[in-house]
């Protein structure tokens, strides 16, 4: 994990310091991040921050959505690893454009990074940008990159009390998205159990089921995009 957030402190007794230093870091990317809302909102673009666990679907997801809506609407990727730029070539292959960020050692997207990426991709041609975080579900919730919605997947192969173990990724969530539903016969994931745990963190909060594999589901995420950038677009105006 990384040292910028405080998760990979080692020495206790510098508590008070790490908080310190933290709440400097995380004012200033505070700051950053409504700059990349206002760059986006410039041309138009809505943002979305997806967050997961390694393995959950980020990527697949992207690719199912980039093949379904076509040149309906553009979508631009900003993807985030440690190391390589894989996902981003996966991408690029569906014919949208990404850039890859890699972190190295961070555990997390920042505003910062986001904003080196933004400024990568052909904006004034997009109508949709995907910032793929990093797979982690504990400190990419505490860093606000800037987008306009945040959300995180679940997929099928992980715990139905995922929700109630990382509290605060499904907090700053306003989307769930449980993915690979056609593994539910196979593995023990009471869909209905894992969607009352997310309701428990955060009440209310929205959530679609979907397999990228055998499209059940993908439909209901089209259409919210849709729906999004829709009134996006007509806020904006």
């Amino acid at each position: 994990m990384c040292k910028e957030c405080g998760c990979g402190g080692e020495n206790h007794k510098e508590n008070k310091k790490v908080v310190e230093a933290l709440t400097k870091v995380l004012d200033a990317n505070d700051r950053q991040a409504q700059e990349n809302r206002e760059h986006f909102e410039e041309y138009g673009v809505y943002a979305i921050n997806l967050m997961s666990s390694p393995g959950a679907g980020k990527t697949s997801l992207i690719e199912a959505t980039i093949e379904a809506l076509g040149d309906s609407v553009k979508i631009g990727v900003i993807e985030g690893d440690l190391e390589t730029d894989l996902d981003a070539q996966r991408v690029r292959s569906k014919g949208a454009p990404a850039v890859q960020i890699n972190t190295g050692s961070a555990c997390h997207l920042d505003a910062f990074m986001v904003h080196n990426g933004i400024h990568q991709l052909p904006l004034k041609d997009l109508d949709l940008v995907f910032i793929e975080n990093v797979g982690n579900l504990v400190c990419p919730a505490s860093y606000d990159v800037g987008a306009h919605l945040n959300v995180v997947l679940l997929s099928a192969t992980e715990g139905a009390d995922k929700p109630e173990k990382y509290p605060v990724m499904f907090r700053h969530a306003d989307l769930l998205v449980i993915t690979k539903i056609d593994l539910i016969p196979y593995v023990d994931f009471p869909i209905e159990s894992a969607i009352r745990s997310a309701r428990k963190i955060k009440p209310g909060i929205d959530v679609i089921a979907l397999s990228c594999k055998t499209k059940e589901g993908l439909e209901d995420w089209l259409d919210y995009l849709r729906f999004k950038v829709r009134i996006n677009k007509r806020a904006l105006k």
